[in-house]
C-alpha cells in the first residue's frame, strides 16, 4: 500500500516541476499597458536613494525593463547587456530604467557588484509593477516578470516586449528606437583672413 501513494506523490512532483519548467513565473496581473496608451506614471528610489519619476524623462525615450531579482544568472546578464550598450541608448537620447521589487540597498550592491551605471528603481509596495502589469510570483515569492517597455518621448507606449530574453533584450530594444532627432550643434564656419 506504501509503493502506490509514493509512486502517486512522486508522480504529482514531477508533474508540478513539469510546470514550472515550462511556464516559467507566474503572471499574477494580466492587465499589461498597450501601443499608443499613456505610460502610467511613477516616483521611485534608485539604488542611490534619489526620487526618479516618468516626468523627469520626457522628451527622451525611456527602456523600462523589469526583472526578477537582483544578482541572479539571467537579471545580471541583461543588466550587463544594457550596461554595455549604454552608450549606443544615449546616442539615440534613450535612458534605461530597471525596475524589480528588491529594496534599495539590494540595487546598491548589484549596480557596485557589477558596474552598472544607469538606475535601478524599487518597486517594493508593487504598486507601480501592477501598473504596468508586470507582477508575477515564482516559488510563492513576489517578483517582477521580465518585461520591457519603450516609452517615446512624449510618454506613451511604443512598444511592449513580454517574457523577453535576458540575452538579447538590450539589441532587440535598441533596434526599435529611431535615431535620435536631436538636431546637432550648428558647425561654426571661420572665415579665412582677408589678404
Amino acid at each position: 500500500m506504501r509503493k502506490p501513494v509514493l509512486f502517486v506523490l512522486a508522480a504529482v512532483f514531477a508533474v508540478a516541476v513539469a510546470f514550472v519548467t515550462v511556464h516559467g513565473f507566474a503572471q499574477t496581473d494580466a492587465a499589461l499597458p498597450t501601443v499608443g496608451q499613456v505610460a502610467p506614471t511613477f516616483t521611485l528610489p534608485s539604488q542611490d536613494g534619489s526620487q526618479i519619476s516618468l516626468d523627469s524623462f520626457r522628451g527622451k525615450w525611456v527602456v523600462l525593463y523589469f526583472y526578477p531579482r537582483d544578482m541572479t544568472q539571467g537579471c545580471t546578464i541583461e543588466a550587463h547587456n544594457f550596461q554595455r550598450d549604454l552608450s549606443l541608448y544615449e546616442a539615440k537620447n534613450a535612458v534605461i530604467v530597471g525596475v524589480s521589487v528588491d529594496g534599495t540597498d539590494s540595487h546598491q550592491k548589484f549596480c557596485t557588484k557589477e558596474g552598472l551605471t544607469f538606475r535601478l528603481l524599487s518597486d517594493t509596495s508593487h504598486a507601480m509593477v501592477s501598473s504596468y502589469g508586470s507582477l508575477g510570483s515564482f516559488g510563492g515569492v513576489t517578483i517582477a516578470n521580465r518585461n520591457t517597455f519603450l516609452i517615446n518621448p512624449e510618454g506613451k507606449i511604443a512598444k511592449v516586449w513580454t517574457k523577453v530574453n535576458p540575452t538579447t533584450t538590450s539589441t532587440e530594444v535598441l533596434a526599435a528606437i529611431p535615431q535620435s532627432t536631436q538636431s546637432p550643434m550648428p558647425a561654426m564656419s571661420v572665415k579665412p583672413p582677408a589678404l
